[in-house]
């Protein structure tokens, strides 16, 4: 009884973490870019001691611009993994998600043209363990996206003039 109650368990973790990765597959690529400078940036950062992979996305804004620009903002939740920080590793089956420790929430807020992310204005990066998100954390992260977003004065072809 215990052994079959013992092989459920890992098999509902087995397939939760395979969802969590078709989810990230399922991303479209300028996305998939945004979330890797997020773990990038994670597994760089000295007080980080954990491998994250993806779970999932809360909330995806997008904002085009002219001549194919775009605004993308992208609010994820990172859930670190058993594997050793600084893997690169993405299979579910070599790196399985942890449970004894918090989701990592983070913001990505970036231009892109033509699924590249573009290095002016710089891209924005902020994570911080689930727990200890504030609502003021929150609305930082809207603002800084409305600021990018809010570009009075940029060039279009119907405001050039000629002499």
């Amino acid at each position: 009884m215990a052994a079959g109650l013992l092989f459920l368990v890992c098999a509902v973790a087995v397939l939760y973490s395979t969802k969590a990765q078709d989810s990230y597959d399922g991303l479209p690529e300028i996305y998939k870019k945004g979330v890797d400078l997020a773990i990038k940036q994670l597994s760089t950062h000295a007080k980080v001691q954990h491998h994250y992979r993806f779970l999932r996305t809360v909330e995806k804004l997008e904002q085009e611009d002219v001549f194919g620009v775009k605004y993308l903002f992208h609010h994820v939740h990172l859930k670190p993994t058993r594997c050793a920080k600084g893997a690169t590793e993405t299979d579910p089956q070599r790196c399985p998600f942890r449970n004894d420790r918090p989701l990592m929430d983070c913001a990505i807020c970036f231009k892109a043209f033509e699924d590249r992310i573009k290095d002016e204005p710089n891209p924005y990066v902020h994570c911080i363990q689930r727990p200890r998100l504030t609502e003021e954390m929150k609305q930082a992260r809207l603002q800084h996206y409305r600021q990018m977003i809010y570009h009075t004065g940029s060039p279009t072809l119907l405001s050039r003039t000629s002499r």
